[in-house]
């Protein structure tokens, strides 16, 4: 089926703006939290709707959180659990560290525990090694997803965050790559941990590492994602956190308060949310060749659940995806295409259409 929908040559059958059904509520004007950040954002993980910003898109030095791209990228490359040798020149560097030794046998999962929780440049350099051949090769890596998630305001210049020329990130622009990221399966186990065993050494053994994320100790609410720390970046925190079924993404840039502000801007956001159902397409058909109708009409089994935040919705819009025919025979259930949403660029969700009824072959 996902063969057929890239060679279609008559895709789209409609695409306009999302009409919704919104909760009759009597939304008030609150106020937002006094965040000392330079630069900040609470966004919406599902649709990418943005519920607070300060100076969202300037780019800034991001330190650490550097990290969460380089991770995302490790993880995609596949081969996880399987054993090697260290680069001995990328582990020799300043600052935070996993524990890396010269020899050291270890493995792409344990260096993205070595960086998400205790926050390991030498892993990091490790990994951009092991995954790009070279720091420079795997930093054009980095650009170009940047680039494919929609990260305009970004120059990633280290693997680890350490201060290089260029280096930046927009807050908006972070959280983007924070809702890419805990798309990933692994990704979002490891940076939900507040410690983990790993092995690694020469030969490996195992070893605790602990996650400089306090959030998650302090708000059990939080899972996740990446602190940070440079002279010239302050304090930098990506954060999210679920209640409710609900997920927000918090960024702070420079922010000498960072945990209490991630703290008052979920307690804020999350304090006025009510769900609404997208609405689709009531009568949708696709044409049928050689069965005992013409057409069979489809549907959508579970409609998409979106969240109104303090009174604002995203406004998105939808496309139905379905090849120009079928034949026959199809089954009650059969998938035939697909409703995709989107916020703009942000892909939000894609929808399996159904056929509604049997069709038999004449």
């Amino acid at each position: 089926m996902k063969r057929m929908l890239r060679h279609l040559t008559a895709v789209v059958l409609s695409l306009g703006m999302l009409l919704v059904n919104l909760p009759a509520i009597g939304w008030e004007a609150e106020a937002v939290p006094d965040v000392s950040a330079k630069a900040c954002v609470l966004m919406d993980a599902l649709t990418g709707l943005v519920l607070y910003e300060k100076c969202a898109d300037e780019k800034r030095p991001m330190a650490s959180t550097t990290k969460i791209m380089t991770v995302l990228l490790t993880l995609e490359s596949g081969n996880l659990d399987d054993p090697f040798v260290v680069d001995r020149e990328a582990i020799h560097v300043e600052g935070s560290s996993m524990g890396l030794q010269e020899g050291d046998i270890v493995t792409k999962r344990a260096l993205c525990v070595g960086m998400l929780l205790p926050s390991g440049n030498d892993a990091a350099n490790a990994a951009a090694k092991a995954v790009g051949g070279t720091i420079p090769d795997f930093l054009r890596m980095m650009n170009a997803r940047a680039a494919e998630i929609g990260m305009t305001h970004t120059c990633f210049g280290s693997p680890s965050g350490l201060d290089a020329e260029g280096h930046g990130a927009s807050a908006y622009d972070m959280a983007l790559l924070a809702r890419e990221a805990l798309r990933n399966p692994d990704f979002a186990e490891i940076c939900s941990r507040a410690s983990m065993t790993v092995e690694f050494g020469n030969p490996p053994y195992p070893r605790t590492l602990y996650n400089t994320n306090r959030l998650l100790k302090t708000d059990e609410t939080v899972i996740g994602v990446k602190t940070g720390f440079t002279d010239a970046a302050g304090r930098c925190l990506v954060s999210a956190s679920e209640r409710g079924g609900r997920r927000l993404i918090c960024v702070t840039l420079f922010d000498r308060n960072d945990w209490a502000d991630h703290a008052a801007l979920y307690d804020y956001g999350f304090s006025k949310a009510e769900d609404y159902i997208a609405e689709v397409p009531k009568t949708v058909t696709i044409p049928v060749e050689g069965g005992d109708r013409d057409t069979v009409g489809v549907y959508v089994k579970t409609p998409l659940t979106l969240t109104v935040w303090h009174g604002k919705t995203a406004v998105l819009t939808e496309t139905i995806l379905l090849p120009p025919f079928r034949t026959a025979p199809l089954k009650k259930g059969d998938i035939v295409g697909e409703i995709v949403y989107r916020n703009g660029k942000i892909a939000v969700a894609r929808l399996p259409l159904y056929v509604n009824q049997d069709v038999n072959v004449v």
